[in-house]
């Protein structure tokens, strides 16, 4: 049994005041499957594509350990994104989202996979994520991404999901804007009133807040010189928190401020590249490099 990861694979076209790449593989399931393959394995992805999906991408998947036997292949084109950044990399505006075979998606979990106790829910519609859980047995721990775009459309749909979701990963934004509620402190008490025992705020540049019943954690962003393509660094987050407590089977409070410093460690690597291209070719010594790393901008040694 693995960690189930459901989600879009796209072919997306970046451009950003550096560089423009077409075609280039992305998705949610893409990016956190890569992320949390660091970790342990096996990573079992569900998600579909197109013929035109290059063989190249799958290998790649295949060789980082993802188990591909829930990847739908349908007739017809895979999903597409074209987005362009701005020199502030925090501003973007989207050129073209084309669904193509992503649009009727339907995520069928197959029976090796249903009995996954770990699962990551990517940004998709949540009528589908309800649709993974209700063919899960018993999973242990699920964690959710979701968007403004589904909480302004689908927000019953949306409020049904989170009384079975344990972690809820979401922006700043997207926070304030499911509870109407201006103060992030006051904002995550009531977000854990509606399901998740554990909430996770994203802030980009400025880091990452955990949130428990009994915890606040704030963890920095990495300082970086140069970021690439922020493409995919919500995911690579995702992937790598619940990567590391799959391994480690540990959800105390101390442990999940861990797992968030790998998940801003994923990030990081992610940004440095275009498409998935930072995430592809890392070593378990660099990520726990980076951690180390993390750990040190974060520290006050006291001083009497």
């Amino acid at each position: 049994m693995g960690l189930l990861i459901v989600g879009s694979l796209a072919l997306d076209t970046v451009i950003t005041p550096f560089d423009k790449v077409e075609g280039a593989l992305g998705g949610s399931a893409t990016y956190i499957s890569l992320a949390a393959s660091y970790f342990s394995g096996p990573v079992e992805l569900v998600g579909v594509v197109g013929n035109d999906f290059p063989d190249e991408y799958v290998r790649m998947l295949e060789d980082h350990g993802v188990d591909l036997e829930g990847l739908q292949k349908e007739e017809g084109k895979t999903f597409r994104w074209g987005g362009k950044y701005h020199y502030d990399l925090n501003v973007r505006d989207t050129l073209f989202t084309d669904l193509n075979v992503f649009e009727k998606f339907d995520p069928v979990i197959p029976e090796k996979f249903k009995k996954s106790k770990y699962v990551c829910l990517g940004n998709i519609d949540p009528t589908l994520q309800l649709k993974v859980l209700e063919q899960m047995i018993e999973p242990q721990l699920v964690v959710c991404d979701t968007m403004n775009y589904w909480i302004e459309g689908k927000k019953e749909e949306l409020l049904q999901l989170l009384k079975r979701v344990d972690v809820l990963i979401i922006n700043d934004s997207e926070t304030r804007l499911l509870v109407q509620e201006p103060n992030l402190i006051k904002a995550s008490k009531m977000i854990m009133d509606l399901g998740p025992q554990t909430l996770i705020i994203k802030k980009g540049e400025h880091g990452a807040m955990l949130f428990t019943d009994e915890t606040i954690f704030s963890a920095p962003a990495y300082p970086m010189e140069m970021i690439y393509d922020p493409t995919g660094a919500g995911d690579s987050f995702a992937g790598g928190f619940t990567g590391y407590l799959f391994k480690t089977r540990d959800l105390s409070p101390n442990n999940l401020k861990s797992a968030v410093i790998y998940g801003s460690s994923m990030a990081s690597f992610c940004v440095e590249k275009f498409s998935t291209k930072g995430l592809e070719e890392l070593s378990y010594l660099q990520i726990q490099d980076r951690y180390r790393e993390f750990l040190n901008i974060s520290r006050i040694d006291e001083t009497e």
